[in-house]
Order: structure tokens, then C-alpha cells, then sequence
């Protein structure tokens, strides 16, 4: 296993996992991209991991996988800001945090050859008769007709296709958005228009704390589970309508980096945590419909299968940012308009969220430190130093 790119002419991707204990998931992976004919030498797993972990067992594994990656622990990370000299900066990756999925997208800035990314979540297993890695980077380069959704509320619900049956809304789907009426037709979509490609999952649904407590379920999970029979297509949302974006199962292309910031959730002083890949979907959402873009849904499914854990301890989590979760697309609703570029879009809903006090809100100033936290995430971006990119031999 090694840190050193295999530099070559294919485009590289970064999988970006971030995991304290269920990293073999990344051998099913690898073993479905090999069962499926994907070229692995494309691909390098970056493991974002805590020093408590036995970061030699995760080094092993991909040795044992012969792929390449590397293993960064809070120490390691702190090593890499400042080799970066952006240890100011270090800040906007919060601690011991789901968001820290965001030290992944720094790392691929920082290497001109990843031109894509993907999330994977370690409670999750890909669909064995799914080409995982192969239908992402399909989805990315998707050319043609697909359906579009919209709604009278301006939210699409990701799960809409059964939702009849088992009437789920997903994590960070706003309440005020619920019980919308559906419309459906066609749209063609053009070479390179898709930036994003989101699978959805089957077996545990991800929904938040409040709903999962409403099916009946004190172990954090919900009684309620989708199959592949819930999905029957795949799909893209109407532009200014908004959709919940989760990053258990999530590919992208690198242009999209400066609006995709994982939002700082958990270590903050309003203990406001699990909005911080929904926000960053928001964001992304925004960005897209402004530039002309595109976040592709549906395949390849991934099983989700979440430990139990206490419903209440999620709930405490996200219960400081539900009324803020129900506001903030209306806030940057039409901020950037004459942007022209993703950092300039993110830009101005940074400039949304910090130049308000949001008094009106219960906890109204994480908005604030949100804001303020986006202009940081923008700065360390341009502060990073770019990896030279080897000639091709």
C-alpha cells in the first residue's frame, strides 16, 4: 500500500471513506469492482480515521487488497496541514465528526489527478449484481433522457417511487415539505452536465432521529426498510427544486469541491450535528441549478446496515439544527444569481449566512458560524499547494 499516486493517463478517483470501525467494507467493494471488470489501478482509498484506530490493520487490509491509499488519523491530518503550510485553516474539518469527510476533498484539491471523488459510508455494502464503481462513473458521463421530478413545496423526496407504500421522507427532508404533490416528465441531459452521482440505499433507510422514532424503532434503525423494489428508475430533480443529498453512497466530479464543503456538525458550540452532508447537498443543489448541472439519483444501490444504536442519541444530535434545517435553503434561495463559478456561488451563500444574525431561529447563529466557516473553507482552498502532475511516460 502506498501514499505515491500511480500516476498514468486514466483519470484517477478518490474514495473517500470515513470509518473508526467497519473499514473491511472496502474488501467488498474492491471485490465487486474486480467481479464487475472495473479497473482498480483507478482507484485510491483514502481511509479518514481517528488515532484510537489501529490504523496498521487498515494499511494491511489495502496492502492486502493491492490497492493503492493511504490512512490519515487526526495526527497524520495534522502532519498534512502543515506540510500544506494551511494548519490555520485545519479548523474547518471538525473533530472526531462524520464531516470529516471533508479532509478528503482537501486531499483531492491538493492532487490534480483525481478527477473524481466518492463517499462511502463503512456501514455499507454494495448490490453484488451492481457494477458499484462502473455505474458512478457512468452516471457521471451520462448523456441523454432521464425523468425529472418536481413538487409543489420545491423538495423532491429521493424515495418518492414507493412512497405510497411505506411513506418515507429521508434525513434532512424538511418537515414543512412533506405531503407534496409529485410531478414527473422528461429532460435530456448533456454530455458533462452531471457533477454528481447519488446512490440510494436499500435495507435501513437514513432517516433522522424524530422519524425514525415515529415508525416505533429505540435503536436508531426504523422498522420500515426499502428493497430494490422501492426504486424503478433513476432520476434528476427540477432545477430549483431542492432534494436531501446523503454521502453514504455519493460520487462527484473534483469541480464541484468548492461548493461541496461538508459543513462543520458536532464540534461547535450549539452541539448541532447530522446536517452536514444535507447542507452540503443544499449548497450543491443551488450551485447546480444556477451553472447548469446536474446531481444524478438512483443507481447503484448500496445496502445499509447501521448499527443499533440509541434513537435518543441521534435525536439529541440533531435536534439543535431541525428548525435551522427547515429555513436555510430559503435563505440562500437566490443568493448568487449572476455567479459563474461554483466558488463564486458558494461565495455568496457564505455571504447569505454571515452577514445575518438570524435572532428569529432557535440557535440562529450556527447560520452565522456556518457562513464564516464557508469564506474559510474557500481560502483553503486557494491557500493549498497543488501536487505537480508528472508527465505521462
Amino acid at each position: 500500500m502506498s501514499d505515491t499516486l500511480p500516476y498514468r493517463s486514466d483519470e484517477k478517483i478518490c474514495v473517500i471513506v470515513p470509518t473508526i470501525r467497519e473499514y473491511e467494507c472496502m474488501e467488498a467493494y474492491i471485490e465487486n469492482a474486480r467481479a464487475h471488470g472495473f479497473d482498480t489501478d483507478r482507484l485510491f482509498v483514502l481511509l479518514v480515521t481517528e488515532d484510537f484506530c489501529d490504523t496498521d490493520e487498515m494499511e494491511a487490509m489495502l496492502d492486502s487488497l493491492d490497492v493503492d491509499g493511504a490512512v490519515y488519523d487526526g495526527s497524520r491530518r495534522e502532519e498534512w496541514y502543515d506540510d500544506q503550510d494551511i494548519s490555520e485553516y485545519a479548523h474547518v474539518v471538525p473533530a472526531a465528526s462524520h464531516a470529516e469527510t471533508s479532509f478528503g476533498l482537501l486531499y483531492m484539491w491538493a492532487n490534480p489527478r483525481f478527477e473524481y471523488g466518492i463517499f462511502i459510508d463503512d456501514d455499507t455494502l454494495p448490490h453484488d449484481d451492481e457494477d458499484f464503481f462502473g455505474q458512478h462513473m457512468r452516471n457521471l458521463g451520462f448523456e441523454g433522457e432521464i425523468e425529472r421530478v418536481r413538487s409543489d413545496t420545491n423538495w423532491v423526496n429521493v424515495l418518492y417511487q414507493n412512497a405510497e407504500e411505506h411513506g418515507l421522507y429521508p434525513r434532512g427532508y424538511p418537515y414543512s415539505a412533506m405531503n407534496e404533490t409529485v410531478r414527473t416528465d422528461t429532460t435530456h441531459l448533456s454530455q458533462g452536465s452531471v457533477v454528481a452521482s447519488q446512490g440510494l440505499w436499500t435495507n435501513v433507510p437514513d432517516l433522522d432521529a424524530v422519524r425514525i422514532l415515529m415508525d416505533g424503532d429505540l435503536q436508531g434503525q426504523a422498522q420500515t426498510s426499502t428493497t430494490a423494489d422501492d426504486f424503478n428508475g433513476d432520476f434528476v430533480a427540477a432545477r430549483n427544486n431542492y432534494l436531501t443529498v446523503c454521502s453514504m453512497n455519493l460520487a462527484f466530479r473534483r469541480e464541484v469541491i468548492p461548493a461541496f464543503y461538508q459543513l462543520p456538525m458536532d464540534d461547535n458550540d450549539w452541539e448541532v450535528g447530522r446536517f452536514d452532508d444535507i447542507w452540503s447537498g443544499v449548497f450543491l443543489k443551488r450551485a447546480c441549478d444556477l451553472l447548469g448541472k446536474r446531481i444524478y439519483n438512483g443507481a447503484p444501490l448500496c445496502a445499509h446496515n447501521k448499527a443499533p444504536r440509541s434513537t435518543f442519541d441521534d435525536l439529541h444530535n440533531e435536534v439543535a439544527g431541525l428548525e435551522l434545517n427547515e429555513h436555510l435553503w430559503e435563505v440562500i434561495d437566490d443568493a448568487g444569481e449572476d455567479a459563474d463559478s461554483y466558488a463564486a456561488v458558494f461565495d455568496a451563500m457564505a455571504d447569505r449566512l454571515a452577514s445575518d444574525s438570524f435572532e428569529q431561529y432557535r440557535n440562529g447563529a450556527f447560520f452565522t458560524h456556518v457562513g464564516e466557516y464557508m469564506h474559510d473553507w474557500l481560502d483553503c482552498l486557494d491557500a493549498i499547494k497543488r501536487a505537480p502532475v508528472p508527465a505521462d511516460d
